[in-house]
């Protein structure tokens, strides 16, 4: 064989083996992406203020996070994943927690449509049509999810879709610890 030909083959084997390592967790030591540390963990909530999503009348904002344990869920309709989430996060309005919305980058009919068709889990929701809250809150994909106590500190940050082992392991016993 020529050289010419089995090097760019070996080069992209070896790139390709170099990504798979870093995007999937492979035994131990390996490296989980959903356990990127966040630094507004235990800090203050970030201030900001959103107007509603079309259909709604509330926006969202920092004072409306404070008093009560919630979970902050940043979505949009064009993401599958939070499609994905979506019984989850309904299973736990239904169950009596409270939950927000940060609606991300999205038109707003796509917004209105999303939740008709899935189901509304959300108290507020804020439309954040430019996503400077997002930067705010340090969301890098979506959707994204923050576990807020009840004086306003951010106690948890969950990157990706949550997941029905991840309502059971994390999410409800956090909700439940920092609503007591």
């Amino acid at each position: 064989m020529r050289l010419s030909f089995v090097l760019p083959i070996v080069f992209f084997a070896s790139l390709a083996a170099l990504f798979g390592v870093y995007l999937y967790q492979i035994g131990p030591g390996g490296k989980d992406i959903k356990q990127i540390p966040s630094v507004l963990i235990d800090k203050e909530l970030p201030a900001f203020k959103l107007p509603p999503i079309v259909g709604r009348k509330d926006g969202l904002n920092t004072a409306d996070l404070k008093g009560k344990a919630a979970l902050v869920n940043v979505f949009a309709s064009w993401c599958p994943p939070c499609r994905t989430e979506h019984p989850g996060l309904m299973l736990l309005a239904k169950e009596g927690f409270t939950l927000y919305g940060i609606n991300y980058k999205d038109k707003p009919e796509d917004a209105l449509e999303f939740l008709a068709t899935l189901g509304d889990p959300f108290k507020r929701i804020g439309a954040d049509l430019k996503g400077r809250a997002a930067i705010e809150w340090g969301v890098y994909g979506y959707p994204e999810s923050f576990i807020i106590d009840r004086s306003g500190r951010i106690r948890y940050k969950h990157i990706g879709p949550i997941m029905p082992r991840d309502l059971e392991m994390t999410i409800r016993p956090l909700l439940e610890k920092f609503s007591k």
